[in-house]
């Protein structure tokens, strides 16, 4: 069942979020992670509507279910289950990794119900920010280095490719193009097919019969190209299918629960 991430606190993958300031944090560093101890366990991860032709390479991409779809890159069929990863969090073979994952540990976040300003926080226990003598030192004089204004920009752009994100979403849901999901995979050698549910996906039907104004609309501003991504990408389901039963990650047979 695809789902998106647990409405709490924090977002997926954090533990604990810490503004970074230099004060407090004059000589940290900041090092790249050699690992993906966060990613073991998970089978889907939001992605942006800016990602969906890369991603489409690698990923099934479908949206989770409920009243606010979130566009999701499928790294396993079950909770739990991630086919790209090994099991130290280390990737098995070389993929597009979504914006998400390369933002951790870091995030522009709202401090204040009652402001609009976003601060560049980070994730304490993630490993890679620290007193470590090695990697990017974060503050220079009291001021912030190029590495920090590189993540702070790109967590910029992540913010403006999110917006863009929840305008695409909103534009299917207004054509009525989202709905519910099956896919059913059969088994070499069993007589029971694998289903897979608890998803969204776009109705082909309907787009086939958008009136022209729509359909024309949807070519110029580049939604129709998104939308054949997703499309073709669930094709990629069965290839991660297989990839689980190679593993042993899963029973042969099986059915997700549905929505």
């Amino acid at each position: 069942m695809a789902t998106a991430p647990a409405a709490t606190n924090l977002p997926l993958f954090y533990k604990d979020l810490v503004p970074l300031s230099s004060v407090d944090h004059a000589d940290f560093h900041a090092r790249p992670l050699d690992k993906a101890d966060f990613l073991i366990d998970q089978h889907a991860v939001p992605l942006t509507s800016d990602e969906f032709v890369p991603a489409s390479r690698f990923y099934p991409i479908v949206f989770s279910a409920g009243e606010n779809p979130v566009p999701l890159a499928l790294m396993g069929l079950n909770e739990g289950m991630n086919t790209f990863v090994d099991a130290d969090g280390k990737l098995i073979n070389p993929v597009y990794v979504p914006a998400y994952i390369r933002r951790y540990p870091f995030l522009l976040a709202r401090l204040r119900p009652d402001s609009d300003e976003l601060s560049l926080c980070f994730d304490p226990t993630s490993g890679a920010v620290g007193k470590f003598d090695e990697g990017d030192a974060l503050f220079e004089d009291g001021k912030p280095t190029g590495p920090v204004n590189a993540v702070l920009e790109f967590c910029k752009n992540f913010e403006e490719s999110g917006q863009r994100t929840g305008a695409f979403v909103d534009e299917l849901k207004k054509a009525d193009l989202l709905m519910d999901g099956e896919v059913s995979i059969q088994p070499e050698g069993s007589d029971k097919p694998f289903v897979y549910r608890g998803f969204q996906m776009v109705d082909e039907n309907k787009l086939r019969e958008l009136r022209g104004d729509v359909l024309r609309k949807m070519t110029q501003n580049g939604m129709l190209g998104l939308i054949f991504a997703h499309l073709f990408s669930l094709q990629l389901m069965r290839e991660v299918f297989a990839e689980q039963v190679k593993s042993g990650k899963m029973p042969l047979v099986t059915e997700a629960p549905a929505a």
